[in-house]
């Protein structure tokens, strides 16, 4: 078993900017693919970034260009690094790990709340 804490959530203003952190514990590889997702208020759960073992990132288009994800094997943890924020980013940001398909992963955290004020 893997067990992932997300924090650094918050409200903040249009065009600010936040970091989430994400911590794995337990069974932990280099191997897995950590990532995010997010859900907002009454919509579905969409993907955001997610990081291979070896570094490389990969992002919805909706926050390519403003937002980054990096991560730091010896101490597992993966971060999501969020500029130029827009309203449309408030949601519930869930971390993931190992990746079964593009949109199911093994492991999830409890969730951290973005909300962004306009």
């Amino acid at each position: 078993q893997v067990q992932l804490v997300e924090s650094g959530g918050g409200l903040v203003q249009a065009g600010d900017s936040l970091r989430l952190s994400c911590a794995a514990s337990g069974r932990t590889s280099i191997t897995y693919t950590m990532g995010w997702f997010r859900q907002a208020p009454g919509k579905e759960r969409e993907f955001v970034a997610a990081v291979s073992w070896s570094g490389s990132p990969d992002y919805a288009d909706s926050v390519k260009g403003r937002f980054t994800i990096s991560r730091d094997s010896a101490k597992n943890t993966v971060y999501l690094q969020m500029n130029s924020l827009k309203p449309e980013d408030t949601a519930v940001y869930y971390c993931v790990a190992q990746r079964l398909t593009p949109t199911r992963y093994q492991y999830w955290g409890q969730g951290t709340q973005v909300t962004v004020s306009s």
